[in-house]
């Protein structure tokens, strides 16, 4: 039997979460909880993905719009059971797999080997044994210690209340088998809900053995109830990837504070300090050092290149020995060649940086080209924007910048020319020319400072 479908659970309002986004969208790592959920899905490769939505449902249809899914709708929460019915009539004649949105870190291994229970004669559930079972439904086994009932918490007798195996509410089983029991639930029970657990006890009846598997980890069947499950469920994502990078031969200051929100890629001896966050796709060079607080987001940094504290690097490519930072803005587009430097509360858009050059501090370059070995003095500006459209400016080899000047786009700074400090030049510069647009100073020798009047 090879058939697959897979039914996600998704149509939970998330009444403790306390926010108007529905719980399953909820980031971990950067990614909605459910999102983590279809990716493991996705590897087990399903004929169909079920996702059972309801509050928020236009929400999840708009997120989830990338995704090869089928969308079936519970307008009505009335238990675990009521959601799957909702997607019954769309299943194939295959293996069923029940899963839920809201238990993002359920990891292949788990389920591959609940599936490989079900057959005609058996369905598989996924348990988990915990040192304080509160909140969970309890495993009921017989004498010969087979599963064959889940109690919930609040319909549990106090010998029940004891058992410190959990039902988690991942299950598998034949799509025929779902197809009987289904229609059997009853809501005669203390939330007055279509309980989904109850088909375990139906399985016992026909004689079908419900085979029990645990996860490698217990926090992969950790749910997402409020605002606290999701901290904690976002640390223990974030350290499994931190002991992953050390594996690799990262050094990191504190794996405990960092967060990767995408893929991240390190070369050897790389380090990276506390507080820093990786956004989207990042690769860092061999000998690459991050200072700490920084912001990397879909960038890549070139070998033994050193960012400094709290700078920010986005859409950005370091071909290697860069220097930048601290406070460092380069966004989008940025382009540095092999030893370029970007320095202190500097900004750079849509700019490439020659080999050798400078901008070392308190400057914004957009939209610019600059050549090798040019040194842009503090207080510099590509006036790039005239209200309307951009415009680029060429500043080329070994050029001069002199500090507080105005470049004003479109303009061409010549090779070798020199730009005197204070200066506004919105006309090319010939090659090695020195330009200079600078009001004439004036002095009054021996000039008296107003002073305040004494007040009678």
């Amino acid at each position: 039997m090879h058939e697959l479908d897979i039914v996600i659970l998704a149509a939970g309002k998330g009444t403790r979460m306390r926010s108007q986004t529905p719980k399953v969208l909820h980031t971990l790592a950067g990614k909605p909880m459910v999102q983590h959920v279809l990716d493991t899905a996705s590897t087990l490769h399903p004929d169909r993905t079920h996702v059972v939505i309801g509050h928020g449902a236009e929400q999840l249809r708009v997120a989830l719009a990338e995704n090869s899914v089928q969308f079936a709708v519970q307008a009505e929460q009335k238990g675990t059971g009521h959601a799957v019915a909702q997607a019954l009539e769309q299943l194939g004649t295959g293996k069923v797999l029940i899963l839920y949105g809201d238990v993002p870190l359920l990891k292949r291994e788990s389920l591959v080997e609940l599936l490989a229970h079900v057959d005609e004669q058996h369905m598989g559930l996924l348990t988990v044994t915990l040192d304080d079972p509160s909140g969970y439904g309890r495993i009921v086994r017989n004498d010969a210690g087979n599963a064959v009932a889940i109690i919930e918490q609040k319909d549990a007798t106090s010998t029940q209340l004891a058992i410190k195996e959990c039902n988690t509410g991942i299950m598998a089983m034949t799509s025929a088998q779902l197809k009987r029991w289904l229609p059997q639930l009853s809501s005669e029970n203390a939330q007055g809900e279509y309980y989904l657990t109850d088909v375990i006890a139906m399985a016992a009846e026909e004689g079908i053995k419900v085979r029990t598997t645990q996860p490698f980890s217990a926090v992969e069947v950790e749910g997402v109830n409020n605002r606290a499950q999701m901290a904690r469920l976002e640390r223990a994502y974030q350290l499994k990837l931190a002991d992953k990078l050390m594996d690799q031969g990262v050094a990191l200051a504190d794996p405990a504070r960092l967060d990767i929100r995408g893929r991240l890629v390190c070369g050897h001896d790389v380090f990276i300090d506390v507080g820093c966050v990786f956004e989207g796709d990042v690769e860092l060079g061999e000998g690459v050092r991050i200072g700490p607080y920084c912001v990397i987001k879909n960038s890549k940094i070139g070998a033994e290149s050193v960012i400094d504290t709290h700078s920010v690097i986005d859409g950005t490519v370091a071909a290697g020995f860069n220097q930048i930072g601290p406070f460092a803005r380069l966004r989008p587009g940025t382009r540095l060649a092999v030893k370029a430097k970007v320095g202190n509360f500097v900004e750079t858009k849509n700019a490439e940086v020659g080999e050798g050059s400078k901008i070392n501090h308190l400057s914004y370059v957009g939209d610019a080209h600059l050549g090798r070995d040019v040194n842009v003095g503090a207080g510099t500006i590509t006036c790039n924007y005239d209200g309307a459209n951009k415009h680029r400016t060429e500043i080329c080899d070994q050029a001069f910048i002199g500090s507080n000047t105005a470049l004003v786009a479109p303009v061409t700074i010549g090779k070798g020319a020199t730009i005197g400090a204070g200066s506004t030049i919105a006309k090319d510069v010939a090659d090695y020319a020195l330009a200079v647009t600078r009001s004439r100073q004036l002095e009054k020798i021996d000039w008296q400072r107003p002073s305040k009047r004494t007040e009678q």
